[in-house]
Order: structure tokens, then sequence, then C-alpha cells
């Protein structure tokens, strides 16, 4: 051993947890996260249909 290492060698990496492991705490989160995944889609898509918010560019001041 050399003079900088000491004390037990912790792995890299943790374990890979099971997709069979699932508690109903997990199920209920990934099904939430689905359909707010969902929501977001459907409004991206309804958004595209509109033109930009803003019309007319830079906003000029009513003085000449």
């Amino acid at each position: 051993m050399s003079g900088r290492q000491g004390g037990k060698l912790k792995p890299l990496k943790k374990a890979k947890k099971d997709v069979g492991d699932l508690d109903e705490d997990d199920i209920a989160f990934k099904k939430k996260k689905a359909e707010e995944a969902k929501k977001l889609k459907e409004m991206q898509a309804k958004a595209s249909g509109k033109g930009p918010l803003l019309g007319g560019g830079i906003k000029k001041s009513g003085k000449k």
C-alpha cells in the first residue's frame, strides 16, 4: 500500500435496482410523470399552431 491510500475501498457505482422491485409509490410516481409529459406534449402541440404572442417586433415610443 502506498502512503496516500488508506481505509476501505469504495465501489465506484451503486448496484442497479431491479425493475421488478417497484413499490406502489414508484408506480404512482411513474404514472404521474407520464401524465404530466402527455399534458405538456399536448400543450406544446396546441401552442405551436398559433403565432407569436407579441406582435410588431421592437416596441417604439410615441415620441418623434
